[in-house]
């Protein structure tokens, strides 16, 4: 089990860590708000990259060379 470049004992030894430094009781309410910080840090991650694709398919369309009837007539 690999999770962001850490391994078992790795998350072991944090979780231990975390454990003596902010106690149990308190330990669950800071898991539910990192995982919230988190959901909403990927919410607007994904809310950017959704605008930042559509302005770019916007521009892609506005300079994309438009076929005239002039052309057509030209042959």
């Amino acid at each position: 089990m690999n999770i962001f470049g850490m391994g078992l004992p790795e998350m072991a030894v944090i979780l231990v860590l975390a454990l003596l430094i902010f106690g149990p009781k308190k330990l669950p309410e800071m898991g539910r708000s990192l995982g919230e910080a988190i959901r909403k840090f990927q919410e607007a991650s994904q809310e950017f990259k959704t605008e930042f694709n559509r302005e770019a398919e916007q521009i892609q369309a506005a300079t994309r060379p438009q076929n005239t009837n002039s052309e057509s007539d030209n042959s």
